[in-house]
């Protein structure tokens, strides 16, 4: 099932998700490079945060990390989900908050990520940690609004529209699901079960933080 659109709100452009997706897609195409080094020197890697934790380096490499993908298909299936969903919390948080509301909780991801493997040496890198807050605020703020998605079963394709209560608790319970089977301390191989939940709980929690509310 992939996500392809959902219930928008009308005549607001939300610039900041915009630069957000741009800048991850120019970073990847003009400055990474996809070397083992490159990624040690701007990756989040868990052990050598724990080991140095007051090297400023080690606290630019939260926010690097947020902007670097291990390939096309990793960046193009994250900067989908923040197409989808970034505007609607940009929209309820307003421009200002959303740049801080996408850092702090991309923040919050990377450090669950680090506390759920402290021995790894394994680089932690892209946007889905950030990606992840932005859907739990998502679930507080329009549990109700339709998520259409992409259906495959054997040789039938179909759009679908599903409530986006069901769409992103399901996304969360696979998140814990796969984080439980595939924890093994002391590494951190492929996905970064844990910083996806800790990103979601994060927004789940902040974004009521985060929120503007009318004046009176």
């Amino acid at each position: 099932m992939i996500p392809i659109a959902d219930e928008s709100p009308k005549g607001y452009i939300p610039f900041v998700n915009y630069v957000f997706i741009v800048l991850n897609i120019l970073l990847f195409l003009l400055w990474q490079k996809q070397t083992v080094d490159f990624y040690m020197m701007y990756g989040l890697v868990p052990s050598h945060f724990l080991r140095a934790p007051l090297q400023p380096q080690n606290y630019l490499n939260v926010f690097t990390s947020m902007f670097m993908h291990g390939g096309w298909m990793h960046l193009l299936g994250n900067m989908l989900y923040l197409w989808i969903f970034g505007d609607n919390i940009e929209y309820t948080v307003g421009h200002i908050r959303y740049f801080f509301f996408y850092l702090t909780v991309g923040s919050a991801a990377a450090f669950s990520q680090v506390l759920a493997y402290p021995a790894s040496a394994v680089p932690m890198v892209g946007a889905s940690g950030a990606i992840s807050g932005v859907l739990g605020a998502y679930l507080i703020k329009y549990p109700r609004n339709k998520i259409s998605i992409l259906f495959f079963f054997i040789i039938i394709i179909k759009v679908v529209r599903i409530p986006a209560a069901i769409v992103l608790s399901l996304w969360f319970a696979f998140q814990l699901i796969n984080g439980y089977i595939n924890f093994h301390p002391g590494s951190a191989e492929g996905v970064a079960w844990f910083a996806h939940v800790g990103g979601f709980i994060a927004g789940l929690i902040l974004i009521k933080l985060f929120e503007k509310y009318p004046k009176r």
